[in-house]
């Protein structure tokens, strides 16, 4: 067995959870990708928190998103479309701009969804182009 407690779900099911379902789900595989490039790239510990806490905030994942403009499927913009139209039921985190959070959440559900539904090579691949012109993580 994978990471997975089973598998993968189908594309259809994932897409009837609710986004910030898939956003909850997304945030946590966003970090566990970032935190393993800080790993693989040698840093101290502190030196990979700081990087952690100033690529995993919604300004840091707004800019991954407008990266990635343009190369995306019409089942991703869908499920981007839903995830920054979702309202959670809190406010906008202080010090954070209202669009760059719609923006990390969009970012967040296409993850979760990619995640759900097993298409890691998808995911990785956005990652990966997600990354390359902000990667200070050297």
């Amino acid at each position: 067995m994978g990471l997975r407690e089973s598998a993968p779900m189908t594309e259809e099911s994932a897409r009837q959870l609710n986004p910030l379902q898939l956003a909850y789900i997304g945030d946590t595989v966003w970090d566990l990708l970032i935190r393993t490039r800080l790993l693989y790239r040698g840093r101290n510990l502190r030196h990979m928190h700081q990087d952690a806490v100033a690529r995993v905030n919604a300004a840091a994942q707004a800019a991954a998103l407008r990266r990635l403009e343009g190369g995306f499927t019409p089942a991703e913009e869908d499920i981007l479309r839903r995830g920054r139209n979702a309202h959670a039921r809190h406010p906008v985190p202080k010090h954070q701009d209202p669009a760059d959070y719609s923006a990390a959440t969009a970012l967040e559900a296409l993850i979760g969804y990619l995640y759900v539904t097993g298409q890691e090579e998808r995911l990785l691949q956005l990652f990966e182009l997600s990354q390359q012109e902000d990667d200070s993580c050297k």
